[in-house]
């Protein structure tokens, strides 16, 4: 029993949360016959709004999943959000893929499957309605998930390209909550 806790305190604890979202053999077929190897697709966020997602190739599944995650934690994005949710109404698209992010009141959880949710948790989103259209392939749903997450704009950007402030546009609530986060985000950058 001393000899587990010993072998998982000299692990290194990752300040991310990791998340393994899909693992695949795959083979080669050769000569001699077929070679397998798996790939792994992972998602790593920090709880705060940044995340990305890694897929990767080995020919051992530990080696798959650690190469994905090293490839994810290099890729990270900040994504705007209004408190635990998101600013507004995207579809993020992917190949035969989309997926149709909304954001939600609070206290009413991820809604969400699969890939979508493991991305949204990993990223911090506390509440949102989220579907899958099209083609379920994990890596495009997965890729489909962060280009909508990519692609939300921001109030200040969608307020300067109508010509008006944010407060014109934009609900109270929502705007009060995004720059709540923003001044957060900030303070802990700073810090």
């Amino acid at each position: 029993m001393a000899r587990q806790n010993r072998r998982r305190d000299d692990r290194e604890v990752s300040p991310y949360d990791e998340r393994v979202i899909q693992i695949n053999r795959v083979s080669k077929v050769v000569k001699g016959g077929r070679r397998f190897s798996f790939t792994a697709l992972v998602t790593v966020g920090d709880n705060e709004g940044k995340v990305a997602i890694g897929y990767a190739k080995a020919s051992e599944v530990p080696s798959a999943i650690q190469k994905a995650m090293e490839l994810a934690r290099r890729d990270m994005e900040l994504i705007p959000m209004a408190g635990q949710t998101l600013v507004h109404r995207i579809t993020g698209e992917h190949k035969a893929s989309s997926v149709l992010l909304q954001p939600a009141a609070p206290g009413t959880g991820v809604i969400a499957g699969g890939a979508v949710r493991q991305i949204l948790e990993a990223a911090g989103v506390k509440d949102v309605l989220a579907k899958s259209l099209g083609s379920p392939t994990h890596i495009n749903v997965a890729k489909a998930t962060m280009d909508g997450l990519r692609s939300q704009r921001r109030p200040d950007e969608v307020a300067k390209l109508r010509g008006r402030s944010a407060d014109e546009i934009f609900p109270p609530a929502v705007l009060a909550s995004y720059r709540s986060t923003e001044a957060m985000r900030a303070q802990s950058k700073g810090s």
